[in-house]
């Protein structure tokens, strides 16, 4: 049988040494060569499919017009990444090739990832302000006003460098305040995460607390490049400002400087000195302005008072004289005294003529002939009274009948309608009962004695 006839089963050639492989030795051999000559590259390209994962880790693809290479980032190194990843975004990718054995593939993973140049990080830049400004996050309707002379003043920024000291001295020449510093790092790993804790610590303190509520927060750095000023940036500051209740204003960088930051704050200073100006207003003018509200005020008191007093002596010239406005009522006031004298004199004489006419109706004898009419008419009186007494015909054996109610009985009808009657004897009562037609008497019981029917 020929060699090179199809075989049904595998057999080792003459002269062939060389083993086959499994498919997991080529994998491996595949993996130490790629990994062996590949292992350090830095990848320059735009993101394609980002993904994070549950587990912390990331998943994204590099591309470029002709190329496509899969790429992840275990989750230790992800923290090191100084901005958020996003599909669109050209970056240099450093890192190591190797290969995936379960899918056949190679891929790159990735230890440090940098945005390509500052056109990249511009392009993020508007990324991020076009999807926080869609959000309403930089509405001037959720602008806060500043408090016009805030008690306690939180600031924002590093604890060293000239940021504080600038902060501290324009304070302390316009109007001393009370400063609460929360020392942040202004850039770098972590930066951004500091400067949101750091907000949302201040906001979250108490009015009666032992660490005073800020009246108005300060959140400062000095000068920079975009990457320098790259934490203010961060959607994580930018949203702390946003929610933050306390008004804010944006002291980040130079004049000419912007951050997404200023787009959130209630209020953008160019520098941080320019914040201080704005925290507060200058002691010593206000208190040129109160002193000269004050002299203000005196001189219109005097105004008013001067003015008043000229109105008075007016309507003085113009009122009557005393003497002239109150003469006719004197002079009236004399005559009725005049002619209550002679009343009361004239009132005394008839008074008197009475009590003696009166005196002279006061005579015993008189007196006496008047009190012997009075008995007699009293006498006759009393006579007639006793005649005509219903009760004197009971001692000749007459009898009175009364109803229940008092009323007298004149009749038989009346008799029956009363049924129950009191006939009236000489010597007392006796109650009576109406019984078909007839009248039968019977006496009130009482302990001693029953009753009669």
């Amino acid at each position: 049988m020929s060699s090179d006839m199809p075989r049904l089963v595998a057999e080792s050639s003459p002269g062939d040494n060389a083993a086959p492989l499994t498919v997991s030795e080529l994998s491996q051999q595949l993996k130490r060569t790629v990994e062996g000559a590949f292992s350090f590259v830095r990848l320059r390209g735009e993101i394609s499919g980002y993904k994070r994962a549950a587990s912390g880790h990331a998943y994204l693809a590099l591309k470029d017009d002709g190329a496509l290479i899969d790429g992840v980032i275990w989750k230790g190194s992800f923290a090191a990444i100084a901005f958020a990843p996003q599909d669109g975004l050209e970056v240099i990718a450093t890192g190591r090739l190797t290969t995936y054995p379960g899918r056949s593939k190679y891929q790159i993973v990735i230890e440090r990832l940098e945005l390509a140049g500052e056109g990249a990080l511009m392009a993020l830049f508007e990324r991020l302000k076009a999807k926080l400004a869609g959000e309403g996050l930089f509405d001037p309707a959720r602008k806060k006003p500043l408090p016009y002379l805030p008690r306690v003043i939180g600031v924002v920024t590093s604890p060293t460098g000239a940021v504080i000291r600038d902060i501290l001295h324009r304070l302390a020449d316009r109007f001393p305040s009370h400063v609460l510093l929360w020392p942040v790092l202004v850039q770098g790993e972590g930066a951004a995460q500091q400067v949101a804790r750091a907000i949302a610590g201040f906001d979250a303190l108490v009015g009666d607390g032992p660490v005073p509520r800020p009246d108005l927060l300060i959140v400062a750095r000095g000068g920079g490049s975009i990457e320098d000023l790259w934490a203010f940036n961060e959607e994580v500051v930018v949203r702390a400002i946003a929610a933050c209740r306390i008004p804010v204003i944006s002291a980040v960088g130079h004049e000419t400087d912007t951050s997404l930051s200023d787009f959130a704050a209630d209020r953008r200073a160019p520098t941080p000195t320019a914040a201080a100006e704005m925290a507060v207003p200058v002691r010593a003018e206000l208190i040129a302005a109160v002193d000269g509200l004050g002299v203000r005020s005196e001189r219109c008191a005097r105004r008013y008072v001067a003015r008043g007093r000229e109105r008075l002596e007016l309507v003085a010239r113009l009122l009557p004289r005393r003497d002239a406005l109150l003469g006719a009522q004197r002079q009236r006031l004399d005559d009725a005294g005049a002619r209550l004298d002679r009343a009361l004199d004239a009132r005394l004489t008839r008074a008197a003529a009475q009590v003696e006419r009166a005196a002279t109706l006061l005579r015993p004898q008189l007196l006496t002939r008047q009190l012997a009419a009075a008995r007699a008419h009293l006498e006759r009186t009393e006579r007639l009274l006793e005649a005509v007494n219903p009760d004197a015909l009971l001692q000749r054996g007459y009898v009175r009948v009364s109803a229940k109610d008092g009323g007298v009985v004149t009749s038989a009808g009346a008799a029956r309608t009363a049924q129950t009657l009191t006939l009236h004897f000489a010597d007392g009562t006796v109650d009576a009962r109406v019984e078909r037609g007839a009248a039968k008497a019977y006496v009130k019981p009482t302990p001693e004695q029953p009753s009669l029917l």
